[in-house]
């Protein structure tokens, strides 16, 4: 599709794997003056109903410049509006709007919140990329939005050149005719975007790549479906929106024996409690619901194993306050979660099954060759579990401070949704609340998690006599399929003496 008119692209709102129809905005052109084609261009005023506001719009007629069966309609305006969007928030569909913070008439500077979104794993305020005045808000209270969703409107400060958008003229009874894409220099051919989009457009079933576009894969996402399930009735296979409809359609059609084969669990009864006596409801925020579920399908779905051990952190604590001592002036502080941390990643090294995530069918132990660890933070909206990427790059003192900086944007909702991904291994620390040992739940698809309690001043013999030494109560379950009990008997004791003796990480 050619443009009727030259200019800056100052937007593009269409991506590849887009659908479009006839009259859909492709793109946003910033142009030099509005004399430009003047020969082309006839001008008329108008007023926007319910916007109070005066643009000037012109017709660019069939001619030299405008391909035939190319009818635009032009419209520019003095003041550029912008559209705050939800930005990426990685896999999380269909998020709440618990919050707006903003109403038409308010001013805007970069970075302004905006909206609050609560999702399955955390809650977080989305700030404007744009300063301005708020023209209108999209969104309202308890509607649930996606990526890319329009959130409000801004008219933008400090910048009065002329947009133009450039639309189809839906009163034009002119059909125009689709050419071919050319292939140009500069200008992405099927074969280019097919080589470029292979990785991230087909995924491997057992047998055979399923072919699919981003627009099929998504409706997948959000109806549960497998791709690999499904037989495409497109062109070489390619699995269609129409395809998805009917697989869904034959198993809701299917005999309830056959949905529900497999299960075999008795539903727990449901009870009037108010008959006993005075009840009262508190609901669940999103996030407690999402962990509900979360557990309750590891648990069910995880062999698990617990292996409890001690660490004797006597020296290390001692270390740890002399360094304290010295970094104070720096602002910087040294936490035992920082320690362990490293320690658990020096045990992953050396137990790199415990790195791993195993395949549904069992037939391979899928071994990460990256040291990402999650920590678990309590929020008033309930737990969630930032990352620390890339943890064996990174020294003690780099790691506490990140491990702050996540629990504080954590308690924020600030923290954005790339940090909540893609950790191979979790640790839950009780230890400034108390207790002596405790049953974490695997997070699957991880195949371990560590959990620390709080440490105590114990009388340990040490070959003549008894001696207080301060000990660390560590619990570590495990999934049984991926990792057998001498295995994690192993990388306990492994890291308990990392924890004992922290010279063991320079070995």
């Amino acid at each position: 599709i050619p443009s009727p008119i030259s200019g800056k692209i100052i937007g593009i709102n269409v991506k590849l794997g887009d659908k479009v129809d006839e009259g859909a905005l492709i793109l946003e052109l910033e142009v030099e003056s509005l004399d430009q084609g003047s020969s082309l261009i006839e001008s008329k005023e108008e007023k926007k109903e319910e916007k109070k506001e005066t643009v000037s719009e012109t017709q660019i007629e069939n001619s030299v410049s405008q391909p035939s069966g190319y009818p635009v309609a032009v419209t520019v305006s003095a003041t550029v509006e912008k559209i705050v969007s939800v930005p990426d928030v990685g896999d999380a569909k269909d998020i709440m709007v618990t919050e707006v913070l903003v109403k038409p008439g308010d001013i805007l500077s970069t970075e302004d919140s905006v909206v609050v979104l609560e999702s399955d794993k955390a809650s977080m305020e989305i700030p404007t990329p744009f300063a301005g005045e708020v023209l209108e808000v999209l969104i309202k209270e308890g509607q649930e939005v996606n990526e890319g969703d329009e959130i409000i409107r801004i008219k933008a400060v400090g910048d009065d050149s002329p947009v133009v958008k450039v639309e189809r003229d839906q009163a034009s009874e002119t059909k125009a005719t689709v050419p071919p894409k050319p292939a140009v220099q500069g200008t992405q051919t099927q074969g280019t975007q097919t080589q470029g989009s292979a990785t991230s457009e087909m995924i491997a079933s057992s047998s055979s790549l399923v072919h699919a576009g981003p627009a099929v894969r998504k409706q997948a996402r959000q109806y549960g479906v497998n791709l690999s399930d499904i037989r495409g009735t497109g062109r070489s296979g390619r699995v269609l929106k129409e395809d998805i409809q009917e697989y869904v359609k034959q198993k809701l059609s299917a005999p309830a024996t056959q949905k529900n084969e497999g299960s075999g669990i008795p539903n727990i009864p449901i009870i009037d409690f108010s008959r006993f006596g005075e009840i009262e409801l508190a609901p669940l925020s999103r996030i407690k619901k999402a962990t509900a579920k979360n557990l309750h399908r590891s648990w069910l779905n995880v062999p698990h194993v617990t292996q409890f051990d001690e660490a004797d952190i006597t020296e290390l604590e001692e270390f740890r306050k002399s360094q304290n001592v010295e970094l104070a002036k720096e602002g910087v502080k040294l936490t035992p979660l920082a320690f362990l941390v490293k320690a658990c990643v020096n045990a992953l090294i050396k137990f790199p099954q415990f790195n791993a995530s195993i395949e549904a069918d069992y037939g391979n132990l899928i071994l990460k060759k990256y040291y990402n660890i999650g920590i678990a933070v309590e929020t008033p909206d309930g737990l969630v579990v930032p990352v620390l990427k890339d943890v064996e790059k990174k020294g003690i003192i780099q790691i506490g401070n990140e491990c702050g900086e996540l629990a504080r944007l954590a308690r924020d909702k600030k923290l954005p949704m790339d940090a909540m991904q893609g950790a191979t291994f979790t640790i839950s620390s009780l230890g400034g609340i108390g207790g002596t040992a405790f049953t974490p739940i695997v997070n699957a698809p991880e195949v371990a998690i560590l959990g620390v309690s709080k440490s105590k001043m114990t009388p340990q013999w040490d070959g003549q006599a008894f001696v207080p030494r301060m000990m660390l109560p560590l619990s570590l379950s495990y999934d049984h399929r991926a990792i057998d009990g001498a295995e994690a008997a192993r990388f306990s004791r492994h890291l308990s003496q990392v924890i004992t003796d922290v010279r063991r990480m320079l070995l």
